[in-house]
């Protein structure tokens, strides 16, 4: 089943369009932005922001029960010219990117003991990737990290988590003027961890931002990359791959707010889900607001499920206060094989099985290309490759 809707320049259907949402940006959340925790109720599930999300398995995360008694190691590979600083709460860069949306993101916010600030200076262009390893050793866990790319400066991040214990961070993309950014994020936990994390990104005038989620590991993982923008002309793309296995829970809520005039913003999410239980969850929120003029956005998220016991809930969301703008659409899509496509592989001679596995390759292939680290990518299609193990 697919939905997809498309707004051309100069259309006079945006107002339509916003009051067709399921419900508008503005009013799903059930408190407005906050640093302090106390500011949000203890979520019960039925709000709109939580009602996907297993609260009893968040580990107390969401009701303030939860304590940071746990360890996280923690080790960044940086290159040369890049600087990495522990610094108090006070620092002006911590939260500049933005403002806690939720208990859990506000939570973490509270309780941190130090930020890490890393900073690629003015007009550096890095020949390779920043490295951020953070690998859980058990118990709970808060942390802020902030990515200060500055003008002109252009820079790869990875960042990778594997291990177990429950975590709650809060990371902080600041792009530079004219700055290029791209960010790898994976999530590779063991089984039983759990991983909530809101990404705030503010992309500065004429800057280029983009990013890619990869989810695997965790028995919940509940991500919330937002974006908006400092100046006009700026550019993001938010791509996402997703694996779900049995009893997991994977969730990835997007917002990204268009309050500058002409910039930019493609999202691509795609997921495979095999085994009882498996749920996986994708909210995509695109807020035009009235001085966004000349906005060209579009958001797409593509599910394959591959056995039965799988859910999929996906929600693509677009609210539009002005009528000047290049475009802006979204589609949401969630099936099975694509009978054609087998038939086409298997009449070639090739096995049911093998059949299977290189539809889903190449389901996932342009997401994995986007990622352009090599040992990454190599790492991911290998992973790609086991979980298929379990199911064709």
């Amino acid at each position: 089943m697919a939905e997809a809707q498309n707004i051309p320049a100069g259309s006079t259907t945006a107002g339509a369009i916003a009051v067709a949402a399921e419900s508008t940006v503005a009013t799903r959340m059930s408190a407005p932005p906050s640093f302090d925790v106390a500011d949000f109720p203890v979520p019960n599930g039925r709000e709109e922001e939580w009602r996907f999300t297993p609260l009893a398995r968040l580990k107390g995360l969401h009701d303030g029960t939860a304590v940071a008694n746990g360890t996280m190691k923690a080790q960044i590979d940086a290159p040369e010219g890049v600087t990495v600083e522990s610094v108090e709460r006070g620092d002006a860069r911590i939260g500049k990117a933005g403002t806690p949306v939720d208990r859990i993101a506000s939570q973490a916010f509270s309780s941190f003991a130090k930020a890490t600030v890393v900073t690629v200076p003015k007009e550096t262009v890095l020949t390779e990737p920043v490295r951020v390893t953070l690998h859980g050793e058990g118990g709970t866990t808060f942390g802020h990290t902030v990515f200060d790319v500055q003008a002109f400066a252009e820079a790869v991040i990875v960042i990778d988590h594997t291990g177990d214990g429950v975590r709650a961070a809060n990371v902080d993309f600041l792009v530079g003027d004219g700055a290029k950014l791209t960010v790898v994020s994976v999530q590779d936990w063991d089984d039983t961890a759990v991983h909530c994390s809101q990404h705030n990104t503010l992309v500065g005038r004429d800057a280029t931002f983009k990013s890619i989620v990869v989810t695997f590991g965790g028995d919940v993982v509940r991500l919330h990359p937002r974006i908006s923008y400092a100046g006009p002309g700026g550019e993001a793309e938010l791509f996402g791959l997703y694996f779900t296995d049995a009893g997991q829970h994977q969730e990835h809520r997007l917002l990204v707010t268009h309050d500058a005039p002409h910039c930019k913003s493609n999202v691509v999410y795609k997921g495979a889900l095999q085994g009882q239980d498996a749920h996986a969850v994708w909210i995509g929120d695109v807020l035009i607001e009235k001085t966004a003029e000349g906005t060209d956005t579009y958001e797409m998220n593509r599910n394959l499920v591959l056995t039965d016991g799988a859910r999929v809930d996906s929600v693509p969301n677009l609210e539009i206060e002005t009528g000047e703008i290049v475009g802006a659409g979204h589609a949401s899509a969630t099936g099975r094989f694509d009978d054609e496509q087998l038939f086409y592989l298997q009449a070639r001679g090739i096995p049911a099985d093998e059949a299977r596995r290189l539809v889903v390759r190449g389901f996932f292939a342009e997401l994995v290309q986007q990622i352009g680290v090599d040992d990454i990518e190599e790492r991911l299609l290998n992973k790609i490759e086991t979980e298929l193990q379990g199911s064709v």
